[in-house]
This record gives structure tokens, sequence and C-alpha cells, in this order.
């Protein structure tokens, strides 16, 4: 091998190791965490934290002066962070995205005998119920949430353990009844066609997004707009039937092949919403609203008590459709055995038809309902509790309404009380714990019935 040639391969080699460590250090620098290895001056609030494009700050006053070293917390969306405040009161707290969080003072920080004055919080800010010091908060239009807080002379709240129950469960029930509309209507599908349908996540969407359009954009009172929501979720319950599941069936295809053009159908509609939506959350008329209606250690809001109305007087309507009039009959008699039923005369598409029309009707309300509770109407908030409907129908019994609406009664409100001993963002998890156990002891769910193999 002559010189020249090791020359050459010599150069070859620098140039390529040039080459990699610029690259190296071209996606160093680019990276996320080169963009965030300078967060803020040193004696900036927050300078602490990884600087995001989301923030929560203000100031905490007392008698006009700053109130130093007062621990902040914010917790939510799988993300907890603290602070402290500054010698000038001031603090930050960078938060991931752009979603709905419990902002809370550490109160055994505060000077004695003071707490945060609830006379003189921010408008549409108030403490979550049975404290002073923790609060509910989003962002507007932009990413940052500016929250002065003042001190004030009072007695720090605190509430005792079953009262804390008693107020849990009864957000429990009503969080259980408006899931109970969407697994019912999850329910009658499946105990008609055996579709595991999962574009039921974006019938929820599609009611809170005509709500917003109808009670947002055109400024309608809400007890027009539900009328509304119902109207169009029927359409849309018509139209999928009619332009994709019932020719679908004339061909014959598959349960595993439905379930996945259901997740496609999900998946695509749930992006045709964040086209028009954007990633913002938008908030109904009425939302937030204050819970000043007390029940003993109950407080409830308004809107608690229509939305759990509401529920109750559809459930008790679906209830009779199914054993009082000629169709809600078919659809049991399909549901027990279709073949049987198709020979006895009964119009099985006609029928599967009707259910699908309710089904979409119900839970396009539920996606109303789930707005307020949330609240906040967002592009993906149908598929957050679509598990949680999933587990409701399997609870209470594969193909049975009124075993989805006990299912769904009993996840909501161990889904609220078990925030008594686990974190928050662990809730959905204990759910989903208590179902495996209950299958483990009755497989068929509680009102199911024993089928037997081969």
């Amino acid at each position: 091998m002559s010189p020249t040639t090791v020359t050459t391969r010599s150069k070859r080699w620098l140039v390529l190791l040039a080459g990699t460590l610029m690259a190296f250090a071209l996606v160093l620098f680019a990276s996320p965490m080169g963009a965030h290895a300078s967060v803020s001056a040193p004696d900036t609030p927050g300078a602490d934290q990884e600087a995001t494009d989301f923030y929560f700050g203000g100031v905490i006053t007392f008698d006009g002066e700053p109130v130093p070293d007062v621990v902040m917390t914010v917790e939510g969306n799988g993300f907890d962070a603290e602070t402290v405040t500054d010698a000038e009161g001031k603090w930050r707290l960078y938060v991931p995205e752009k979603e709905e969080y419990t902002l809370s003072v550490n109160e055994e920080t505060l000077p004695d005998g003071v707490i945060v004055d609830p006379a003189q919080l921010p408008e549409g800010v108030q403490p979550v119920q049975g404290t002073t010091a923790s609060f509910e908060v989003g962002f507007g239009a932009t990413g940052t949430k500016i929250l002065n807080l003042f001190l004030g002379e009072g007695e720090r709240i605190t509430t005792s353990f079953w009262d804390q129950l008693l107020e849990r469960t009864v957000n429990g029930l009503n969080f259980g009844l408006l899931l109970a509309l969407a697994a019912v209507g999850v329910s009658l599908i499946f105990g008609t066609t055996g579709l595991t349908n999962f574009a039921h996540a974006e019938m929820l969407t599609f009611g809170a997004i005509v709500a917003l359009i109808f009670g947002v954009n055109f400024a309608l009172p809400m007890w027009v707009v539900i009328p509304i929501v119902i109207v169009f979720g029927a359409a849309l319950g018509w139209s999928l039937d009619a332009g994709l599941w019932k020719p679908l069936r004339r061909r014959g295809i598959g349960l595993v092949q439905a379930m996945i053009v259901s997740i496609g159908l999900s998946l695509a509609l749930r992006y045709v919403f964040q086209f028009f939506l954007g990633g913002s959350t938008y908030q109904l008329p009425g939302a937030g609203a204050a819970r000043d209606i007390r029940l003993g250690p109950i407080s409830v809001s308004w809107i608690d008590l229509l939305s759990m109305g509401i529920s109750i007087v559809l459930l008790l309507a679906v209830a009779y459709w199914l054993l009082r009039t000629r169709i809600g009959k078919a659809t049991r008699a399909i549901s027990d055995n279709p073949s049987l039923a198709a020979a006895s005369g009964i119009g099985v598409d006609r029928v599967i038809r009707i259910v699908w029309i309710l089904s979409a009707m119900l839970a396009a309300v539920a996606g109303v309902l789930w707005a307020y509770f949330r609240p906040g109407v967002k592009w993906d908030m149908g598929v957050q509790v679509l598990l949680l409907i999933f587990a409701a129908v399997t609870l209470g019994g594969l193909g049975t309404a009124f075993g989805a609406l006990i299912g769904a009664l009993i996840v909501g409100i161990l889904v609220e009380i078990s925030t008594l001993w686990i974190p928050p963002d662990m809730k959905y998890v204990g759910a989903l714990a208590v179902l495996i156990i209950i299958l483990l002891v009755r497989p068929q769910g509680l009102l199911g019935r024993k089928e037997r193999l081969g």
C-alpha cells in the first residue's frame, strides 16, 4: 500500500469524524434540553424550573406588603411542580401544556392567623370545595395566567373525612350518570351488532362541539341548545349507520375487522375536530359556576343539579323505551338472539338503525355534560373517558343496558371517592383496578349471563 493511499484514507476518516462531531453538536443545541439550558435569570421567579411556553404567576401580598417564602404547588395531567415566593412576593410555576391544573398555597407557610382572602379572588376563581387555598385554574387565549392572591385574617377551612366522602360521593354520582348515558349507548350497539365501537368517544366530542357552536358562537340559551344537540346527534348516528356500518354488515365483515374500522374512524374524526378546533380548550356558557347551593356538607352548583336531572330523565326514558315500546322489545330480542329475532319477522336492520340513532343522541348529550364536568370543550375530550365507558359496560355485563347503567354509577363514584386515598391523577386507575377484581370473581359482569364455550 503506497503512502499516498494511506494519506487519502486518513483524510477521509478525519473528515468523517469532524462531520459526526458537528452533527452531534447541532443535535445537542437544537434539542429541547439545549433550548431550555438558559431558562431565566437567577433572580426571576421560577428560575429553578425548566421554562416552557405556559406558566402561572402572580404576587402574594398582605396589607399591601409582599409575603416571601410562601410555598406554591401546581399539579394535574400527570405533572406537579413547586416554587417559593421571592422577597417581593412574586411566584411563577411553569407547566408542560395548556390544560386545567390545581394550584395550591401551602397554608403552613403563611403568617399565623391569615388565609387567602376569598373576597379578593379574581373573577371566576373559586377555592376547591373543602379548602381555602386550592384552586382549579386554566389558561385563556394566551399561555400565561396571572393570579394575584391577597391574604386576610380568617380561619382556615378543614373538612372531616366523612364530609369529604359524602361530597365526593355526590360528585361521583353526577359523573356516573353522565357516563351512563354514553355507556348505555355502547351497550345497545354491542348487544345488537356485536361491535365494540371505539368511535363512540368522538360522538361525545361531537355533541360538545355542537353545543359550543350554538351556545357560544350563536349565543343561544342552553335550553335551546340541548334539543339542537340531540337532533345533530341523531343525524350523526343515522349517517354513520347508513353510510358505513350497514354496507359493511351487508358485506359480511367480521367483528374484528369492524372494530379496526371503528378505531380508524375514531382517529379520523378526532383529527378532523383538531383541524377545526385547534389545541385550545373552550368553555360553554355557565361553566365553572360557583357551588353556592348547600345541603349540609354538600355544595353543588346549579349546573350540577341540572346535569343530574337531565341524565336521570333521559335514562328513565331509555328504560321505558326498552321495557314498554315495541321497538325496545325488538331491540332486546335482537340482543338475545339476532337469528331467531330475524326469523320471527323483526326487521333487524331497521332496529339497528334506530339503536345507532338513539346511542348517538345519548352520547351527544353526555358530551355536553362532560364538557361542564371537566370543564371545557377540547378536540380529544371524548377519548379521555372512553376506557371508563368500556369499564362500565364490562362491569355491568356486555350487551345489557341496565348493567351498563349500574356499572357506570359504580365507576363514577369509585373514581371520585378514590381521591381520598390516591393522587387525583391516578383516580382512573383505581376504577380499572376494581373492574379487574370484580371480573376475576364474576367474569360475565354484574348483570351478564354465563355463556358456555364449545
